[in-house]
């Protein structure tokens, strides 16, 4: 492939989501990412916190998440569950993904498009791990019933659903082709644990709520336009 036509398959892919992105950060500066900024503060608190003797069942109570625990008492930690590093990972790579992903949506989808989409695929991703323990291993989407103890936090399943959704949005087609089959691959070849089968149902939830964007985009532009508005 010739360096042009490199050039302009880049451009054709990322050029509007770039263009986006630097506009707002060259106009507001860190002014244009104030949720991103919070979630990342956030979530280093809980680090730090949960790392302490007396934090650790504190930040437990209050972000923490397991299939066996009641339904209303999961649904009311599961936003700030997003904000709770992962025990077994390191923090810095929670943050490098709150940084990146979350701060391109609050600039390209806003702060409660953002919001939005990253609860509905965390939501999916906690809903799933109760179905898939009540199918039972047996089932090919079934879940071992000792998965019901796994404690489910961190932001990896909002940050696939973000991807996806602002990628679809900004027709970056090829990269959200690459994240859900990177979902796909990641079950089937590297880990086909409870956290990586959780990105699966972020991925189809969020595939589901972009269905739904498009009907509602293509009902509200007029015919034969294709261009997606900053934010919009």
């Amino acid at each position: 492939m010739s360096e042009p036509v490199l050039r302009r398959a880049v451009r054709a892919e990322w050029g509007l989501l770039v263009r986006t992105v630097w506009s707002g950060l060259r106009t507001r500066k860190l002014l244009a990412i104030p949720m991103t900024i919070s979630a990342v503060l956030l979530t280093s608190l809980f680090q730090i916190v949960q790392n302490q003797s007396w934090g650790y069942q504190f930040v437990q109570n209050i972000g923490s998440v397991q299939a066996d625990e009641h339904l209303w008492l999961a649904l009311l930690r599961t936003p700030l569950s997003l904000f709770v590093p992962a025990l077994d990972l390191p923090v810095w790579g929670a943050l490098a993904q709150l940084l990146l992903v979350f701060g391109i949506c609050e600039i390209c989808l806003g702060r409660a498009r953002t919001l939005l989409i990253a609860y509905a695929a965390t939501l999916a991703g906690t809903m799933y791990a109760r179905i898939g323990i009540w199918l039972g291993p047996d089932n090919p989407i079934g879940l071992p019933p000792t998965d019901a103890f796994v404690h489910d936090t961190g932001p990896s399943a909002a940050v696939v659903g973000l991807g996806i959704f602002v990628c679809w949005v900004y027709r970056a087609w090829f990269t959200c082709a690459l994240v859900v089959l990177s979902m796909v691959y990641e079950v089937v070849f590297i880990k086909n644990n409870l956290a990586g089968r959780e990105h699966i149902a972020a991925v189809v939830a969020v595939l589901a709520l972009c269905g739904v964007w498009e009907v509602l985009h293509r009902r509200r532009k007029p015919r034969g336009e294709q261009q997606v508005r900053a934010g919009g």
